[in-house]
């Protein structure tokens, strides 16, 4: 999986590609209104911290920029002047990103203010697990079976993912979010992802492809994205909440209530933009779609988020 991602031609990395938004829509591809969700929570989190001098925003797995981007946009200009905006991602910096953005391979130590992982932690490599045994996945996609689970995967699953047969081993993707949240002294780290918790693990795990749109087998060639699932109970450091897209997002104002119809007499075409925002807002908060993202939020040196506690 790491060879397929990330190696020599691997697909998050083969320059002159579309770029993950060829491929699959996330939601900072499916609206703007995300972008300005995650500003909303980045001002909320700048009061906070005593409005700095710097206030980081740390994007990881950026993509293309385009989250980034989005939220100094959405920001008010005497907020953005004051964001050290870091865009984190393997691949090469794009042409015609924003210069304010910084473009990276690690996250920053030592930063103050918003880590924010959107659909990273579902791209950390893991291993696949089967009766007690490795699975390994050759070039072409086919399986066999390995050597016995090392002592660390065994714990962890005894942990986490109990039950018999197939299951994903997360423990990489523990390693990699905790890693990252050790990056800030003080802030937010928030992952978003598609995820599961211990009471109800997939029965045959969740590793899938995707490309040019459309879902396909996890061949580990470069050729497609290979994903899966995250176990986002077990990444959660001391203090994290859980919650949905859909509950975290309505606490941050998005919301896919039509809009009265009143309107569309007085400001027809103020009524126009406002039913197409609450489109874009019942795809972000659609129950068994996007709003059933896992948010992990988990503060660091500062008080949690008030909309978790909301929920």
């Amino acid at each position: 999986m790491e060879a397929a991602l990330y190696g020599p031609g691997g697909f998050y990395v083969r320059p002159g590609g579309p770029g993950p938004a060829g491929h699959f829509r996330t939601s900072v591809h499916a609206s703007p209104l995300y972008a300005g969700a995650v500003a909303r929570l980045l001002l909320w989190l700048d009061a906070e911290l005593g409005h700095p001098a710097g206030l980081d925003l740390v994007d990881m797995g950026a993509g293309r920029g385009e989250l980034v981007a989005g939220v100094l946009a959405a920001l008010p200009p005497e907020v953005a002047a004051r964001v050290r905006p870091y865009a984190v991602e393997r691949a090469e910096r794009p042409g015609g990103l924003d210069p304010r953005i910084r473009w990276t391979a690690e996250p920053p130590a030592g930063t103050t203010g918003l880590l924010f992982a959107n659909e990273w932690l579902d791209n950390v490599p893991l291993e696949i697990a089967e009766d007690g045994h490795y699975v390994l996945v050759a070039p072409d996609g086919t399986e066999s079976r390995g050597g016995p689970l090392d002592e660390a995967d065994r714990a962890w699953l005894e942990r986490w993912w109990p039950e018999p047969g197939r299951a994903e081993i997360g423990r990489a993707r523990d390693e990699a979010w905790a890693a990252a949240v050790a990056t800030l002294d003080r802030g937010l780290a928030v992952a978003v992802d598609y995820a599961h918790t211990r009471d109800a693990r997939p029965p045959f795990g969740t590793l899938t492809g995707f490309r040019a749109g459309r879902e396909a087998a996890p061949v580990p060639d470069g050729s497609c994205d290979v994903t899966a699932h995250v176990a986002l109970d077990a990444c959660a450091g001391p203090g994290a909440t859980l919650l949905t897209q859909r509950e975290a997002l309505g606490a941050l104002g998005v919301s896919g209530a039509r809009p009265p119809l009143a309107l569309a007499g007085t400001d027809p075409a103020g009524y126009v933009r406002a039913l197409a925002a609450a489109g874009e807002a019942a795809e972000l908060t659609a129950r068994g779609g996007l709003g059933a993202f896992g948010w992990l939020v988990q503060p660091v040196g500062t008080a949690p988020w008030p909309g978790a506690a909301r929920t």
